[in-house]
């Protein structure tokens, strides 16, 4: 791979060209890595509802051409000036936040919101100049969150790459770079149930049911999925959920439903949908006195969170979570080893996988609701 260190490199990416429209398969140009930047051959990426979201980017700022992808398992292929922890070879997770190590927050223990690499849904270009690396007969194509996996070869801020132990099978540890991660660390790092605690967890996708594995491994005594879809019930119970909630069945708030099932609310609750009212639905069907609502879901810009004073008041507790409080750095190495000791289960999380010529197939499973996380081989 060093051949190619200080060349640009031809390769194949899934461009997306217009909002909603199929991802094509295109040959583009990737420059070499400057300041402070890793280029890394992509072995598998998976797809993640928030690639989803901007694709179709209703709510959002659409910004067309993008490579899109953020959840991936590489090797280091050089490395630009200034890199000393990456090395090319390496095995990493490229990560959609940083860890420069040298802010306020990055030297905080009790915060993982870097103040340099934290998440730019809109920007699509590079720190270090403001431009992008990814091109196609001279036309610039936009990157997402800094790391655009949907591409045999991409480029990362070097905050931003996780380095693993290479033994890990990169198909299975790279769901670890986004949803796994985030839903899980909710539950373990913020909501912290104790043993035998009640647990509600608001919406059952990838990340809401990895906030139910975090319920789990904690040792919650009951843990209650709360999804429109009644589906995923049967899939939520390999995840720990005891029992299931589907608000469309009742004609009362579905807090105050939750609250007649566990006398008096939930010791926690972690809102994985992005939906304002369930973010209301989730802080207000804790206990009062000690409850605990984390909220991980992502609103629309417009949505505005009501509820009543009295609520805090009665000491009930909220909290926002991003990327379950994890250093992308500094924590996401030691989850991997936990699951090369056998203490973290990410098989389960896997539903589906396609060659990346077929990266739309993904897009199709998860817009069906078919599909957990669908892994896209980049060598098939």
């Amino acid at each position: 791979m060093s051949s190619t260190a200080g060349q640009v490199i031809k390769c194949k990416a899934a461009v997306a060209w217009e909002a909603g429209k199929p991802l094509v398969i295109e040959e583009v140009e990737l420059a070499p890595p400057q300041a402070n930047e890793v280029r890394m051959k992509i072995l598998f990426t998976a797809l993640c509802h928030t690639d989803v979201y901007f694709w179709e980017a209703k709510g959002q700022t659409p910004m067309f051409p993008r490579i899109f992808g953020h959840e991936a398992g590489g090797i280091v292929e050089s490395v630009g000036e200034g890199v000393t922890e990456l090395k090319p070879g390496d095995h990493v997770l490229p990560i959609f936040t940083g860890e420069c190590g040298k802010c306020s927050h990055c030297n905080s223990e009790e915060s993982n919101l870097c103040d340099t690499l934290r998440i730019n849904t809109e920007r699509g270009v590079l720190l270090d100049d403001g431009k992008t690396r990814f091109s196609k007969n001279g036309q610039p194509i936009y990157h997402f969150l800094g790391t655009s996996t949907f591409s045999e070869y991409t480029i990362a801020h070097a905050g931003c790459v996780a380095k693993i132990n290479p033994a890990a099978p990169l198909d299975k540890v790279c769901v670890l770079s986004c949803g796994v991660s985030t839903g899980m660390g909710a539950t373990l790092n913020v909501a912290k149930p104790k043993k035998g605690q009640s647990v509600a967890v608001f919406g059952l996708g990838a990340v809401g049911l990895a906030a139910c594995e975090g319920a789990r491994m904690a040792g919650a005594g009951k843990i209650i999925g709360v999804d429109l879809n009644p589906d995923r019930f049967n899939e939520a119970k390999k995840f720990g959920v005891t029992d299931f909630v589907n608000p469309k069945d009742h004609n009362k708030p579905v807090q105050e439903v939750i609250a007649e099932m566990t006398n008096g609310g939930v010791d926690r609750a972690v809102e994985c949908t992005g939906s304002f009212q369930a973010m209301i639905s989730a802080f207000e069907c804790v206990h009062d006195g000690w409850g605990v609502a984390v909220l991980v879901g992502v609103p629309n810009k417009e949505d505005a969170f009501k509820t009543h004073p009295l609520n805090f008041l009665n000491e009930r507790t909220l909290k926002g979570t991003f990327f379950g409080n994890y250093k992308p750095r500094t924590d996401i190495p030691s989850q991997v080893e936990k699951y090369m000791k056998k203490e973290l289960e990410l098989e389960k999380f896997i539903t589906h996988s396609v060659p990346f010529n077929e990266i739309n197939k993904a897009f199709d499973y998860m817009l069906k609701g078919e599909s957990i996380r669908c892994i896209i081989r980049m060598d098939a």
